[in-house]
């Protein structure tokens, strides 16, 4: 690796500690947000929101249907749009932890610097869905180092934040990765269609989810539209439905202390049993013992 990237990491990780104290840490730029492991986590079930993340310190791999995705120092993650995973912390410990900046991509912004900045070099996105890894250049660790100055500094200027959101979307799209966002940006292409109907499933997971209305609403026919949906996110939209009703359920169960049957009613199931089977085969337990579980992490903790 090179020693500069190691070197300027590093001088992140110093940075960022006093904004750290938990697993998940927000902070003063709505959109940035600091990650800390003290240990190596088993596969876990999630939604990764558009974002780019940058590893600081450990590494950690990112699964997405049938393909893997692992980043650290070297290369960055880059996710597109909302896609339910499992992921894992892979290197960590109290000496070293896992930490990690992540920023959330806004797709307007995306846009205007595709539109403002210089050109962008043309490369086709691989079939690598709506998640990519990049390699991690001086330049865009500098930026974020700069986006962690304005932290230190009292209330974060606006301006400067919008600024260096812009430089890195921009180093982002002329990464290796950059063409799969430049795809989901671009205004009436398929991946931008198709991104249109991951946005509605979203809004209305609690709905029946009717193919010929989801079409309709992409401006696609049903059949591009499900080869395209399958391209970006490696599942059905009835997976990908389904995923999201399982996570908002399990949200509601351990947030909103819901029990198993109205968390399963609440985000769209008209059978209790159906849901109990197919949260079991997402989380490997059932609804019960799984948010007693995580509970019980929590005050352990």
């Amino acid at each position: 690796m090179d020693k500069t990237i190691e070197s300027l990491c590093a001088e992140l990780v110093r940075k960022s500690a006093p904004l750290v104290s938990a697993i998940e840490n927000p902070t003063g730029i709505a959109a940035l947000t600091v990650y800390r492991h003290l240990e190596p986590t088993p596969p876990a079930p999630t939604t990764y929101l558009p974002s780019i993340a940058l590893v600081m310190q450990g590494s950690k791999r990112v699964h997405l249907g049938e393909n893997s995705f692992v980043y650290d120092r070297s290369r960055f993650l880059l996710t597109a749009l909302d896609l339910p995973v499992s992921s894992e912390v892979l290197d960590a410990s109290v000496e070293a932890p896992y930490m990690c900046l992540r920023l959330g991509l806004d797709i307007r912004l995306v846009r205007e610097v595709l539109v403002s900045a210089p050109p962008v070099a043309r490369v086709e996105a691989s079939d690598a869905y709506g998640m990519a890894t990049g390699v991690v250049t001086v330049e865009l660790v500098e930026a974020f180092g700069r986006m962690l100055d304005l932290l230190g500094s009292g209330e974060p200027p606006a301006f400067l934040v919008d600024l260096l959101q812009r430089e890195i979307i921009y180093r982002v799209l002329h990464s290796e990765a950059g063409a799969r966002l430049r795809e989901i940006a671009t205004a009436g292409g398929d991946s931008d269609r198709t991104a249109r109907a991951v946005d509605w499933i979203r809004d209305h997971y609690t709905q029946p989810l009717r193919m010929e209305q989801l079409a309709q609403q992409a401006g696609m026919g049903v059949s591009t539209l499900h080869h395209h949906f399958r391209r970006l996110t490696s599942m059905s939209p009835l997976q990908y439905q389904k995923q999201l009703r399982l996570h908002e359920a399990r949200r509601r169960m351990l947030i909103d202390g819901l029990d198993a049957a109205s968390a399963a009613f609440e985000v769209g199931y008209e059978s209790a049993s159906q849901f109990n089977r197919e949260y079991s085969r997402v989380f490997g337990n059932s609804p019960m013992r799984d948010v007693r579980a995580r509970l019980d992490g929590w005050r352990s903790s």
